[in-house]
């Protein structure tokens, strides 16, 4: 009996997650440290990077696709690993989905660790320009706690920096630097990476504020997030050898470098369009 219940409770299918390019790798990443027996099947829209400079009918659109496409190779739960998507395209991810899988977006879960888990008075946010204009986090942290400072900050050049490969060199830090000087992030305690390419220079922004602030890394919070909704949904892949599947809209060489930076290995990247299949 104890074998049989075993076996009900274990679900071997992936987990699908979705990013307009490397940065959701961050997220991947830390699922994997996190959960080392999860399948994942991860898509990078490397295509239509960034996502940030995009109207929310177009990130609707390219979100819409590629949960369709996840949908169709069984994932048991999505993840939106992007900050961009997260802010305009959740309630489209979940509608698509039905109620028969469930959705994780990547800004709830850092909302809620900024509420329950620190006494910030005063918090910075960077972002793309679609993240802060649509200005989800301040929205969603004065809902629960309106003491609570938020300053918000588009840093628009990070994801094509990064992208790029141009991360701890003096290019990457003289950009950081311009940008994280600004008066907006002036006095803050907690600074939230709102965009999951940045936890790839996070190294660098903590060493421009001396250590000084507290960095809000995404990635880790949102993998705690899934792992949370993966018990109590049931949906734990307890045993097992993972495997994981790499999809990218194109073929782009940094995508190469920092996922074998994360995986330690070359990973075999397939080159899929969607959006031509799905019509």
């Amino acid at each position: 009996m104890d074998w049989l219940f075993f076996c009900l409770m274990n679900d071997n299918r992936p987990i699908g997650i979705f990013d307009s390019g490397v940065g959701g790798l961050t997220v991947a990443n830390a699922i994997r440290q996190m959960m080392p027996n999860e399948n994942m099947v991860y898509f990078g829209d490397t295509a239509h990077l960034p996502y940030g400079d995009k109207s929310p009918e177009t990130i609707r659109y390219y979100a819409a696709g590629i949960t369709k496409f996840l949908l169709s190779l069984e994932c048991k739960v999505i993840v939106i690993a992007c900050n961009t998507a997260s802010a305009n395209a959740f309630q489209t991810v979940v509608e698509l989905a039905g109620g028969k899988v469930p959705v994780l977006n990547v800004v709830d879960p850092v909302v809620d660790f900024v509420i329950h888990s620190g006494n910030y008075k005063h918090i910075g946010v960077i972002g793309t320009k679609s993240t802060i204009n649509s200005d989800t986090y301040a929205l969603k942290i004065h809902r629960e706690k309106p003491g609570i400072m938020v300053s918000s900050l588009a840093t628009p050049l990070f994801v094509p920096m990064i992208e790029e490969g141009f991360i701890f060199d003096d290019i990457s830090n003289a950009i950081i630097r311009t940008y994280l000087s600004r008066h907006e992030l002036s006095d803050i305690d907690g600074l939230i990476l709102g965009c999951t390419h940045y936890p790839i220079i996070k190294n660098q922004i903590n060493k421009f504020f001396n250590f000084n602030v507290d960095i809000i890394d995404s990635a880790k919070v949102v993998a705690m997030a899934l792992q949370k909704m993966l018990i109590q949904e049931n949906l734990l892949n307890r045993a097992g050898v993972p495997g994981h599947k790499f999809f990218v809209s194109d073929i782009t060489p940094s995508f190469r470098v920092i996922s074998k930076m994360f995986f330690e290995q070359d990973v075999c990247l397939e080159l899929k369009n969607i959006w031509e299949q799905n019509g």
